[in-house]
C-alpha cells in the first residue's frame, strides 16, 4: 500500500535526479571570478569541496544502513524509506565512483602530455 505522501517524496526524488542528469550533461559552468574569490577566500578550495562531497556520501551510507538495521530489528520503518535511503546511497556512491574516474583520467592525460 502505497500513500500519497510516499509517491510524493518518489516524485521529488525522481524531479531531483532528472535535475542531476540535466546538470551533469550540460557541465557546470562557473564564471572565472568566482572561482578567484573561492581561490582567494580559501573557504571553498577543491580540497573542502570534495571533502564536504565525500562526508554527505557517507552520511547517506550511514543513514541507510542505520535504517536497514531498524528495519531488521522490527521498528517502525516502512520498508519504503528503508529502500529509498538505501537507492540514494548507492546513487551517490556511484556518482562519486564516476567522478573519480574523470579525475584520474584527466590526471592521466595531463601527465601523459607531451611536453
Amino acid at each position: 500500500m502505497v500513500n500519497s505522501t510516499n509517491m510524493q517524496g518518489v516524485e521529488s526524488m525522481l524531479s531531483q535526479i532528472r535535475q542531476y542528469q540535466d546538470q551533469a550533461a550540460q557541465g557546470v559552468k562557473l564564471q572565472a571570478n568566482d572561482l578567484s574569490v573561492n581561490a582567494l577566500s580559501g573557504q571553498n578550495g577543491f580540497a573542502n569541496t570534495i571533502k564536504g562531497a565525500l562526508q554527505d556520501v557517507n552520511s547517506m551510507q550511514q543513514t541507510s544502513k542505520a535504517n536497514r538495521t531498524a528495519y531488521e530489528q522490527g521498528e517502525g520503518i516502512p520498508l519504503t524509506e528503508v529502500v529509498m535511503s538505501m537507492q540514494k546511497s548507492s546513487l551517490a556512491f556511484e556518482a562519486t565512483l564516476q567522478i573519480r574516474n574523470k579525475v584520474l583520467k584527466a590526471y592521466e592525460d595531463v601527465m601523459n602530455m607531451p611536453v
